[in-house]
């Protein structure tokens, strides 16, 4: 690995002002994004354009084209079906890689199977290789560390907070736009890091009054009222029309939404009666002079572009994962209040709208933008290369260098390799590549869905956060409760699963338990409740079928062992289904009694045992060890 410069530990602004000398700077810069959200696509082209202004060549790449077999559009939708469909899973997920710190099997099939591409991409004249994504981060780390890309590498962190994923083993340089990422970073195993400042599109400056008229004339909005801006990313996910609604009830501020691509979204607030309510916005610049406080629920770029234009930011109803962990360090580092309660929302606004805490505020916004050097600079230094004396810090004319792939281009082909063909390189090699492809594919709808589930993924219920366990049981075979137990479990909240067998020997006995007011859940098969790859294969379908002809009413629940892939959660959605993933699996009458936890599903299952058995089950688990509050499963869906 090449020496680097010395880059002060608290910023980059040594390493620009060092770095620049009479000759003008040679060379060419590859920078690696991906076109996963809207964030980290746009500060790889606000990277371009600062260093381009410096006198370097640059190319822009999508990580994404460098997955084999076309794969890479598969991987975003994926990402965005988590969060759209499956917040709660994401969160696990998420959770579950910051706490080992390591990408999981899919991940690392993906870097691997992109290393050769990147290598023959790379132009002859290349000086250094800067990811704004932080697999392709990963990527380059990795081949640092085994001396195959000769380059230096850098990594430039667009979330406010760092998951371990950011930080990359054998990577020369991260890049941090504050302190607290930075610091951040570091304690994520990082050994060189630098406080560089953010990079936002330079139509972005501090907001006047003759700006913000002008703006709101423009975009139609009401002259005189306190106007609140609500973003959601390019995709408009999380919370977006209950935060709308509840920023309108506090009468602090008219909620004016963005909703990105998501044209559903704008129609569905429009029909609420959010007048205000626009999908994509090429003049985020002019919205954001418009107003007087933005409303941010993921803590990416959109929130620096607000910080920039001296609009004060407010983190609430954060989407998981990363939304949570970015509100929480922009308000550790005092430049976005992080509102939990939804009590004290219309008080934050009305602070923020007008008030000495919205001046604050604000002037933290323009300093964090106004202090940095930028990271062109530090880039430029890593790659050994001499910046202009003439060339402004991070100089950003004009866009000289285009993407090779932009948002409106999403299907454009990528440049063609005319790299000659390796020495080794074999027919062979391709077949592996796409069979590689094929075995990601399958892991996708098989395994992958699987590993999804188990962490509460796609349409799961998800019990942790709510302070309340549940039981489900599957009741004894053949056998008919008694009034009594029917009560007993009406008491409980408890749902009662029922097998394709059970529905169709006793049918009567299946409508005495909805009689009974208790959930009916989906069992298919029974035990061990698993659909097979080949066999058992219509077990959600017979289930539900079998439960509709007993009732007359579908099922709201499937009961899973996490033994699902894509067609039965298609399966399950078409019967408008939640899957029901048991955290405790009891066997009814068993002298053993496990203490219940908040949190948790309990699945009792009496299989052959009588009726007693269960009404002994059931009196162990609710007098002993101080059980939880239970809830019914009807309130997870």
């Amino acid at each position: 690995m090449s020496q680097l410069p010395h880059l002060h530990e608290a910023s980059a602004h040594h390493a620009a002002d060092a770095s620049r000398t009479s000759a003008p700077a040679t060379g060419r810069v590859v920078i690696v994004s991906a076109s996963v959200g809207a964030g980290h696509d746009g500060a790889a082209a606000q990277l371009a354009l600062r260093l381009a202004g410096l006198g370097l060549a640059v190319d822009r790449w999508d990580f994404l084209d460098l997955i084999p077999a076309g794969l890479g559009p598969l991987v975003s939708e994926c990402y965005r079906r988590l969060l759209t469909i499956a917040p709660s899973a994401y969160q696990r997920i998420y959770s579950s890689t910051e706490s080992t710190g390591r990408p999981g099997p899919l991940i690392r099939l993906i870097q691997r199977s992109t290393h050769r591409r990147l290598l023959r991409r790379l132009p002859p004249d290349t000086r250094a290789v800067v990811a704004t994504y932080p697999i392709a981060g990963q990527v380059l780390g990795s081949l640092r560390r085994r001396g195959r890309l000769a380059v230096p590498a850098a990594v430039y962190l667009t979330d406010f907070s760092v998951h371990p994923l950011w930080v990359a083993p054998g990577v020369d340089l991260h890049l941090a736009a504050h302190p607290v990422p930075a610091e951040q970073a570091r304690a994520h195993g990082a050994e060189r890091v630098a406080v560089a400042g953010p990079v936002v599109d330079p139509r972005f400056t501090p907001t006047t009054g003759a700006l913000r008229t002008a703006a709101r004339e423009r975009f139609g909005l009401p002259p005189g009222a306190p106007l609140a801006l609500l973003v959601a990313g390019s995709w408009g996910v999380g919370e977006v029309a209950k935060v709308a609604a509840e920023v309108r009830a506090t009468g602090a501020a008219v909620p004016v939404v963005v909703c990105g691509k998501n044209r559903a979204l704008a129609e569905r607030l429009r029909a609420d009666g959010i007048d205000h309510a626009f999908g994509w916005v090429e003049d985020m610049p002019g919205l954001m002079h418009a107003c007087d406080v933005l409303v941010q629920n993921a803590g990416g770029l959109t929130s620096l572009e607000a910080l920039a234009c001296g609009l004060p930011v407010v983190s609430y109803r954060c989407i998981p994962g990363h939304g949570l962990t970015n509100a929480a360090a922009l308000d550790q580092a005092g430049l976005a209040p992080w509102v939990r309660d939804p009590a004290e929302l219309a008080s934050v606004l009305a602070a923020m709208v007008d008030g000495p805490t919205g001046r604050r505020y604000r002037e933290a916004g323009l300093a964090l933008h106004r202090d940095a050097s930028g990271p062109a600079a530090a880039i430029a230094a890593v790659a050994g290369v001499a910046v202009s004396d003439t060339a402004p810090p991070d100089a950003a004319p004009q866009p000289l260098i285009p993407a090779q792939r932009q948002h409106s281009e999403r299907r454009a082909a990528p440049a063609r390799n005319l790299t000659p063909r390796l020495p080794g390189h074999r027919p062979g090699r391709r077949l592996g590549v796409a069979l590689a492809a094929l075995t990601a594919t399958a892991w996708l709808s098989t395994a992958g869905t699987q590993l999804a589930v188990a962490y509460g993924g796609f349409d799961a219920v998800d019990a942790e956060h709510t302070g309340r366990a549940y039981l489900v049981v599957h009741p004894p075979h053949g056998e008919h409760l008694d009034d009594a137990t029917l009560h007993a479990l009406s008491a409980v909240k408890a749902a009662v699963s029922i097998d394709t067998a059970e529905a169709a020997a006793d049918p009567g006995e299946v409508r005495r338990f909805a009689a009974a007011g208790l959930t009916l859940v989906n069992a298919g098969y029974g035990p061990p409740y698993q659909t097979g790859i080949v066999t058992r294969r219509d077990s959600v379908e017979a289930g539900a079928g079998a439960l509709r002809s007993a009732t007359g009413a579908a099922s709201a629940f499937f009961l899973s062992s996490r033994d699902v892939d894509a067609l039965d959660l298609g399966l399950a959605a078409y019967h408008h289904e939640h899957l029901v993933v048991p955290d405790l699996r009891i066997a009814c009458g068993s002298a053993a009694t496990p203490q219940l936890k908040p949190g948790q599903i309990v699945l009792v299952e009496c299989g052959s045992a009588d009726p007693a058995g269960l009404t002994t089950t059931l009196n162990r688990l609710l007098t002993s060890h101080r059980p939880p509050r239970l809830g019914a499963l009807t309130t997870l869906s």
